[in-house]
C-alpha cells in the first residue's frame, strides 16, 4: 500500500488531480471493509472534488465533498502517515459552499511529514506513477509495464540499470516525457526481439 499511496500523493501534488486516483484505485478495489478501504475511498473522492473544482463543476464537488468527509471523519490523523486535517477542512467547507474549493489553493498532501513530488519516490512508487502517467497521457501502458519488468530484472542483478534510469526519467522529466517514452519503447522492442531470438534457438 505504501508504494501506491506515495505514488498517488506525488501525482496529486504535481497537479494531476484526476490521474492521482489511479494510483490508489486498483489497491482500493481489492480491500474489504475497514479503515484502509475508507481511507483510500475518501482520498479518491477528495481528489475528485479538487478536480471538479478546477473545472467549476460545483454540483459534482459538493456531493463528493460530503461523502469523502464521511469516509475520512473517524480516522486518526495522521492515518498511514498522511495528514488529514487540511483535507477534512477543505471537504467540510466545500460541502457547505461548493464554490469554496475553487477559491482556494488545494491542500498539499504529505506523507510522514513530507510533501511528496516525483523526485521523492523510490523505484516501486515510481513504477506505480509511471503506469498512472502512461494511462493518463495516452502512452502504451503495455510498453511501460514491460519496461518495469525489465527494470526489476536489472535491480535483481541481471544487467545494468538502463530501464531503471529511463523509468525515473519518464516520471520525473515532465517536459521530456514524450522523448523518454520513445526511447523506452525502442529499448523494450529491442529486448523483446532478443528474448524472441533466444527462445527460437531452442524450438
Amino acid at each position: 500500500m505504501r508504494d501506491h499511496l506515495r505514488a498517488g500523493i506525488a501525482v496529486y501534488n504535481e497537479g494531476r488531480y484526476h490521474a492521482a486516483h489511479d494510483a490508489w484505485e486498483d489497491y482500493w478495489l481489492v480491500l474489504g471493509s475497514g479503515d484502509d478501504e475508507r481511507f483510500l475511498h475518501g482520498l479518491i473522492q477528495f481528489t475528485a472534488v479538487v478536480h471538479h473544482a478546477t473545472r467549476e463543476n460545483w454540483s459534482g464537488a459538493e456531493g463528493l465533498a460530503e461523502s469523502a468527509g464521511e469516509y475520512l471523519a473517524d480516522l486518526p490523523d495522521p492515518y498511514r502517515g498522511v495528514a488529514l486535517a487540511d483535507v477534512r477542512a477543505l471537504l467540510a467547507e466545500t460541502a457547505a459552499d461548493p464554490r469554496f474549493a475553487g477559491r482556494v489553493e488545494p491542500p498539499v498532501l504529505t506523507h510522514e511529514g513530507e510533501a511528496l513530488d516525483y523526485d521523492a519516490l523510490d523505484f516501486e512508487a515510481t513504477a506505480v506513477a509511471a503506469g498512472v502517467l502512461a494511462e493518463a497521457d495516452g502512452y502504451d501502458e503495455n510498453v511501460v509495464d514491460t519496461a518495469v519488468d525489465y527494470a526489476r530484472d536489472e535491480l535483481g542483478g541481471e544487467g545494468g540499470e538502463r530501464f531503471v534510469g529511463m523509468l525515473f526519467s519518464f516520471v520525473r522529466e515532465r517536459d521530456q516525457r514524450p522523448v523518454v517514452y520513445q526511447r523506452l519503447r525502442d529499448h523494450v522492442q529491442r529486448e523483446r526481439q532478443k528474448d524472441d531470438d533466444v527462445r527460437g534457438l531452442f524450438d
